[in-house]
């Protein structure tokens, strides 16, 4: 699937006396601003704008390149316990691997994600793609709000559920996500949970 600033590219190689053409599925608008302005006007992304600030990858959102951009909106921050995000906010090592894990190192429109699909993202780990209906699914979930915010740089997805990466999880939230859980219930009876946390 071919796309021209995320207009999906329905006929190709229209040949005329004085050129060729390609027929798209809707019209081109002018893109001027980058990645990070977009962070930096969107209401919306008010949560992500500090966590960015605070990580520093302001440069690399307004540098050159192609990125796609799963913006976690405020709603996405909110979902998860207030705990756990001041944790991981006061954390730079943690923030910096967790909004990398939202970052895909090439730009990737919607239209062109194609079921199936595995994309890595900045961290080096990898984020599943499939559909459920018409709807673009990310792990499994159908979390995309909003699709296709054009950037010089790339692309943005919203999103409205926060991608947490291992390497931004405490041993406790690791552990009660897998196959050990009922070990972390002995830990928390034997009051020994701060050793996981």
């Amino acid at each position: 699937i071919v796309t021209v600033n995320c207009a999906r590219l329905l006929k190709a190689d229209h040949h005329a006396t004085n050129g060729v053409v390609h027929v798209i599925d809707k019209v081109i608008a002018t893109t001027t601003n980058t990645i990070q302005h977009i962070i930096e006007t969107e209401d919306s992304l008010e949560t992500l704008r500090a966590a960015v600030a605070a990580s520093d990858l302001n440069s690399l959102l307004e540098s050159e390149g192609q990125y796609t951009l799963l913006a976690p909106t405020n709603e996405a921050f909110e979902k998860i316990p207030r705990e756990t995000l001041n944790r991981i906010l006061g954390d730079p090592e943690a923030l910096r691997d967790l909004l990398n894990h939202h970052i895909l190192k090439s730009a990737m429109c919607a239209e062109a994600i194609i079921a199936g699909l595995t994309m890595e993202t900045l961290e080096g780990t990898t984020l599943d793609v499939g559909c459920s209906g018409e709807e673009l699914t990310l792990n499994g979930k159908p979390i995309i709000a909003n699709k296709d915010v054009l950037a010089t740089n790339g692309v943005v997805h919203f999103v409205n559920e926060l991608l947490i990466p291992d390497s931004a999880k405490t041993l406790f939230e690791l552990a009660q996500e897998s196959e050990v859980s009922k070990s972390t219930d002995f830990f928390r009876q034997a009051g020994l949970t701060s050793h996981l946390t």
